[in-house]
Order: C-alpha cells, then structure tokens, then sequence
C-alpha cells in the first residue's frame, strides 16, 4: 500500500476518532412507533377499521438477560428518539473504526512503518490541547524533514515537501476545529426553539454535516429541530457560525467569490484547487458567487454612505455594452441581427472620477484611485406613470451620493452622445455640465470619410483631419458646413449632421480645455471593455440577466471590505 493510501487511512482514523468524541447521550435498544388498542369494547379503538390510539413510541431491549419492553411517554418522545440515534451512531462509528484500526495495523505492517509516536494527551499534566497540538505539528515536520534530508532521505524535492507540510498542518487544524467544536455541546437550546416561520421547531437529535472550510472538510455535529409546520430543520450552530444554508464557510465562500469574479467558474474551480486544496466544482462555484454576488447586490441597493466631494470637479460617465445572454432573455426584444432578433443585453454602467492631475501638456488626467463603477442590466427609461426613476437612473444616483458628486462646487457629465444619458442627467443631476466624449464624436467623423471618400484613400484621411481639427477648436459651423453638400446622398452624413446638431451645445471642445475640463470618457470605455466584457464577454458564455447582474456586483464592488463586515456583523 503506498504512503498516499496509508495517510488516507490515518486521517479517516482521525476523523471517525473525532466523531466518537462528539456522540453524545445514548439510550440503547429498539424503538417501536404503532397504534394500541386498549381493549374496552365501547371505545372508539374497538371499532372495525380503526387503526387504535396513538401513535405511541415503545422502546425494547436487554436488561438481565431479559427482553423488556416500555412504553415512552409522549412529551419524552423527541428526546429518547434522539438519544437512540445517538446510540445507533455510536455502534456504527465503533464499527467503522475497528475496521480502518485493522486496516492500517496492516497496511502500517506491511510497509514496515512502526506506529508514530502519539504526542501527548489532550489535557494532561504537562500541557493542554494547544500543546498537544504544537507537539502534532512538530512531530510531522520533523518526520517531514528526516525524509528530505536525514540518512536514508527518500529525495523529496522542497516543494513536495513544503506542500505535505502544509497539508498536514491544514489537516490537523481542521481536525483540532471539528474536535473543539463538536465537544461544546451548547448549541442545543432545550426541547423547542422558534422557527423562522414562527412556529415551534421540536429538538430531533444531532446530526452530521460535512462543511468545506479553508482548512479543509470539517464535519460538524449539530443540534437539529424540526418544524412540522413547514418541514423544515433548524440548526442553532449553522445559524450562530454563518453556515445555514450552506456547504462552505464563510472564509472559503469569500474565497469563492473573489475568484470567480476574475476568471470562468471552471478556471475558479481549478485555481481554487491549487491554492486551497479544497475541490469544489465549476457549478457548485457558480451557486456559491452568484449567490453572494445577489447579496453584493441588494447591499449595494440598501446601503448609501453619503461621501463629502473628493474634489472641486467631479465627473461621473455612463455608458452601456452589451453581453451575450440566453435565448429566454431575449424573447420578444428587437436587436441588431438581420433578421431583427437580438443575442444581447446591454449592461448600463456609472463611473464616477475625479481628474486634479496635470499631463505634461498641462491636460487633466484621472487621479489614481479614484475611479468607482456600478453596473447592471438595467432600463434607464422611466414609465410615464411611475413617479420614482428608472432602475438605471437610481442606481447612478446613488453612486453619485456615495461619491460626493452631487455636492461638487463643479459636476460634469459625460457620455457618448445617446440620448437616454441626457435624459437620466437632466433627471438626477440639473445643472451639471455635459460633455460629449470627444473621440466617440471624431468617430463619427471619420464614418462620414469613410463612407464619402472610400476607406483607406487619401482623401479620406485628409477630409477627415480637417474635420476632426474643426472639432477640436470648437467650429462646429466650419464641419456642418463640409457635411451638407453629403447629405443627399451620403446617410452616415445625415446621421452625423443629426448627431452634431442635437449636441453641439455639448461639443464646446475648446472652452471645456479652457475649464481646464476632461473631454475623453477613457475612464468609461475602459470600465466597459475591463471590468464588464473581460469576465462577461468570453467565448461561449450564455449568461442569464440575473447570474451577470450577481457576477457584476461582485466584480465591481468597491465596497466589498463594507459589505463583508455588515455580512459578519448579520450573521453574529
């Protein structure tokens, strides 16, 4: 048997010795659950068809060598159907037991490898479990480094050696945690306790779970009630720990979400491995983040800090992209395919800056760090009837008050020029400067060259510099001008003359520079293609509304930090 088998086995050893530990009050024998008669003619019991009274519990076992059977009373009911499944459990962790014991004398025998020397009791003279658990730790890295390089060394490389030393430790604490925690029995809380329905949840004995924790599995023995009103079970020490209704811990779930934010759950799943040691799959990865992103989500809803302005100007960009979706979430909905159905769903984005930094031609530049987003597949326009703004419109609001925006001596708006970001910032923001982003205007330009003079040609090139210069000094006649003559016939031309004309007031380049304002929205495009198409925009992905809406939360939050500490503090 090779030494991964036979750790294999030491552990299993461990685990099952520590369960053991944990089992609590028994009461041997059978239980019986039926309906008795109780022979008088004229009760109800009596009549044909009647299944008797009760249901009524007996319990039978050997005392003295005899068969005794007892009635159990009902109110003790819950009680002595828990102590026997403690019994029952007992007698098959003891028989587990002896079976891997028999398995690794053997196995330990056959190898030639003695028995490791115990280290010293938990409790004793000499030191209490924290020593004991030292002496563990120091005994398997003493043998670790007798086999690296002691006589005989078996020419294990470092990094194998590092890695069992890890393990182990990692092992050993998990082990120490399961121990502790399943020897404290006070999570049980008497005979009831009140469910979230709010009825009564009757005790029904301890029962196992096995948890993933950043230590490794640890498997939990907990006091378990149950509510026949809504058939649910209730565990006070999942609820007390952030476990309920949950495999993982809340450090490994922590650990979970900032990988899957980055990379495809399956890419999660693998670093996960490799980082951890813990296997947990691509799809149980997907559950647990989009699960947290959900919460990421309703924190960012429900929690608005007001900030003081960062600076005296402040920008704040929107923008929208948008991400393959499944074919339900599209029902129904025009999109740019030939055949006028959609495969997207555009994800509308905030950005909020501040830009005090000069360039060395004296230009604003973000300062770094300042820069926050918040995103999601929302509509921006608002019903006619409905009083409150858009969902989109809220959720830049509320950034903005996060940010200071709103109390800025200086506020300035910027977008690519469609429509519904001048509406939602007239709406939220009156009296805020709007600039349209200077490049997504040259590109238009540079669409009209294309399509009058032919792409690539010199003409074009030229026609479209002198163009661009035009813009740039703020002559907006000078470039309508040199578009009408295209109008007829040429309709990127009639679009651009529509484009310009709708924001000219918004394209005074020059006296923006003179402000000493920013006129590009990098800083936007950037949040578009990083922080929404790197993670959300990848080969294959189909997403459903609400897993991108979670996956952006929890790619986007700045505020994570907060919401962890508010997570903890709810569940404490």
């Amino acid at each position: 048997m090779s030494d991964a088998q036979i750790a294999a086995l030491e552990r299993r050893h461990a685990h099952l010795r520590s369960q053991l530990a944990a089992v609590g009050e028994m009461r041997s024998g059978t239980l019986t659950e039926r309906c008795r008669r109780c022979g008088k003619a004229s009760c109800g019991c009596a009549d044909r068809g009647a299944s008797g009274r009760g249901p009524v519990l007996s319990l039978t076992r050997k005392q003295d060598g005899k068969t005794v059977t007892r009635l159990i009373p009902a109110d003790a009911g819950a009680e002595v159907q828990a102590q026997n499944a403690e019994y029952r459990r007992f007698r098959e962790l003891s028989k587990a037991l002896v079976e891997v014991s028999d398995a690794l004398s053997e196995a330990r025998l056959a190898a030639g490898r003695p028995r490791p020397a115990a280290p010293p009791r938990r409790g004793g003279k000499k030191g209490g479990p924290a020593e004991a658990f030292a002496a563990g730790i120091n005994l398997k890295i003493a043998t670790g480094i007798a086999e690296l390089v002691g006589p005989g060394a078996s020419g294990q490389d470092f990094e194998a050696f590092e890695q069992a030393v890890r393990r182990g430790v990692l092992d050993a604490a998990a082990g120490e945690v399961e121990h502790q925690l399943n020897a404290d029995r006070t999570d049980s809380c008497g005979p009831t306790v009140v469910c979230a329905c709010g009825q009564t949840a009757r005790y029904a004995g301890r029962r196992p779970k096995t948890f993933g924790t950043v230590l490794g599995p640890v498997t939990l023995e907990r006091a378990y009630y149950y509510c026949a009103a809504c058939r649910a079970g209730v565990c006070p020490r999942d609820q007390a720990l952030g476990l309920h209704g949950t495999a993982l811990s809340p450090a490994l779930t922590r650990m979970v979400g900032l990988v899957a934010a980055d990379g495809s759950f399956a890419d999660a799943s693998g670093l996960l491995s490799d980082l951890t040691g813990m296997r947990i799959g691509a799809k149980q990865v997907e559950r647990t983040a989009e699960a947290l992103g959900c919460a990421v989500a309703a924190d960012e809803r429900g929690v608005v800090e007001p900030a003081p302005a960062a600076a005296p100007t402040m920008y704040l960009g929107l923008d929208g992209t948008g991400v393959p979706v499944r074919k339900s979430e599209t029902a129904g909905r025009r999109g740019k395919q030939p055949d006028g159905s959609a495969k997207t769903r555009e994800v509308k984005l905030v950005t909020v800056w501040t830009a005090e930094t000069r360039d060395g031609n004296g230009l604003p530049v973000r300062d770094r760090g300042s820069v926050s987003y918040s995103a999601a597949v929302e509509s921006a326009a608002g019903r006619a009837l409905d009083p409150r703004p858009s969902p989109f419109a809220q959720r830049a609001y509320r950034e903005a008050r996060r940010r200071g925006f709103d109390t800025a001596p200086r506020r300035v708006v910027i977008g690519d020029g469609a429509e519904w970001i001048w509406n939602l910032s007239a709406e939220q923001f009156p009296g805020a400067i709007e600039i349209v982003d200077l490049y997504h205007a040259k590109g238009h330009l540079c669409d009209v060259a294309k399509a009058v003079y032919g792409a690539g040609t010199d003409l074009a090139a030229r026609w479209g510099k002198d163009r661009r210069d035009e813009l740039d000094a703020g002559r907006i006649d000078a470039v309508l001008t040199a578009l009408r003559p295209h109008r007829q016939t040429c309709d990127e031309a009639r679009k651009c003359i529509d484009y310009l004309t709708r924001n000219r007031h918004r394209m005074r380049y020059a006296e923006f520079r003179a402000w000493g304002l920013c006129v590009s929205s990098g800083v936007v495009e950037a949040g578009c293609k990083h922080a929404i198409g790197a993670r959300l925009k990848r080969a294959g992905m189909h997403w459903t509304v609400a897993g991108a809406n979670a996956i952006i939360a929890l790619r986007l939050s700045g505020r994570f930090e907060d919401f962890w500490e508010r997570r903890a503090a709810k569940a404490a």
